[in-house]
């Protein structure tokens, strides 16, 4: 496949870079495959926004009667703003502060998923304040370990994250004494990027012994919320997108829902990371000792992913059609971890080729800094070029 054609190089040509660029048909075709998908087995969808929280992108979730799934109080007003119904606004986070969960109270969201025992007590403190019976559901770390960096790995002991095993009698009792606290569910999420499907299988036996033990203590969720986390194949960003139907598939055969019960999921990167794309320009090309760097307008302040988790993604030169040559593709700002590729083989390279960085939908607009006082890029969307 020859991926060039899958860009309109004459407009780019005329842009200024770094820009991202979005494609929305992929884009909208993903989105359809997941509701689709969704939908048939009757489950409910919430996007995370951290993913990513571009107007257009929330626009076609709210299109689609998505949720939300938010972990900061900004992240609820945007949902809020961009049209998400509150009801279907869930709010997770370690570390809420009390403006945020009065922000939630005062919007009626669906659910704050507790993290801890003291965080059940202070928010119903602020909801006897505030005349309010919070609905909540319990984050549970199942310890299971979902294989992957461990930066994005969220559900061992080990993690910040979630209620561990040892600390759920005392959540019981707490809940007995809470009288502003409505218990809605138990929520799970044990890291993102994951690719070994044996993992959510593994998730599924651990919800279902979770599940019973709150049952046996009279605490029988209606919300089972299995989180996020499906991966992505980043080595091929052409290639067809996430097979939602093999995933829902693996809860509804090993998952035991009882009458009446809901299962929601939260994806973030499997719906928007592959129709992402950041376009940037060769400002240099530098001979080092042993190798070339290709010095690009993009730096990490545009997608942080790989000098945060040593992440890859696909680096194609769309203008060159010269033999190849390996090259360290490097951004302009001043930190050695300022690299997106080291011997990355490219079609040779000059000053002016216009390199695209691929499927950089999800955690890269969104995690843009202003570090070096660098601006934040523009966007572009595959119906206005």
């Amino acid at each position: 496949m020859d991926y060039k054609t899958h860009f309109p190089l004459d407009r780019f040509q005329k842009l200024e870079t770094p820009f991202y660029y979005y494609d929305l048909e992929l884009l909208t075709r993903t989105l359809d495959a997941v509701a689709q998908k969704a939908n048939s087995y009757g489950y409910r969808i919430h996007y995370a926004l951290k993913a990513n929280a571009n107007g257009r992108i929330l626009k076609l979730m709210v299109d689609r009667n998505f949720g939300a799934d938010c972990v900061s109080g900004y992240e609820i007003k945007r949902a809020l703003e961009s049209g998400f119904p509150s009801e279907g606004i869930v709010f997770a986070g370690v570390g809420k502060a009390d403006w945020e969960i009065q922000l939630g109270l005062e919007a009626d969201i669906a659910s704050f998923n507790c993290e801890s025992v003291q965080e059940l007590r202070v928010i119903n403190q602020i909801a006897r304040e505030m005349g309010k019976k919070a609905p909540i559901s319990l984050r549970i770390n199942p310890h299971i370990d979902a294989r992957t960096h461990h930066y994005i790995t969220t559900g061992i002991e080990e993690n910040k994250f979630g209620i561990n095993p040892w600390e759920w009698e005392a959540v019981v009792e707490t809940l007995g004494e809470t009288e502003n606290l409505e218990f809605k569910g138990l929520h799970f999420h044990i890291g993102s990027q994951i690719t070994d499907k044996e993992v959510f299988k593994g998730l599924c036996a651990r919800i279902n012994e979770i599940v019973q033990w709150f049952t046996h203590r009279q605490l029988t969720p209606v919300i089972i919320n299995a989180g996020g986390g499906l991966g992505i194949d980043y080595t091929d960003p052409d290639g067809p997108i996430p097979d939602f139907e093999a995933y829902f598939d693996i809860f509804r055969r090993h998952l035991d829902l009882r009458g009446g019960q809901e299962l929601h999921f939260e994806p973030g990167r499997a719906l928007v990371a592959q129709c992402g794309t950041l376009i940037s320009k060769v400002l240099y090309i530098k001979d080092g000792v042993n190798t070339q760097f290709a010095i690009l307008d993009a730096g990490m302040t545009e997608l942080i992913r790989p000098a945060l988790y040593q992440a890859y993604h696909s680096i194609q030169n769309l203008t060159s059609s010269l033999p190849p040559r390996k090259y360290d593709i490097v951004g302009p700002i001043c930190e050695s971890s300022d690299c997106f590729g080291k011997a990355v083989e490219l079609p040779g390279t000059q000053r002016g080729d216009l390199i695209a960085i691929r499927t950089a939908g999800a955690y890269g607009e969104t995690m843009s800094s202003g570090y070096n006082l660098r601006e934040k890029v523009n966007t572009w969307y595959s119906d206005e070029i």
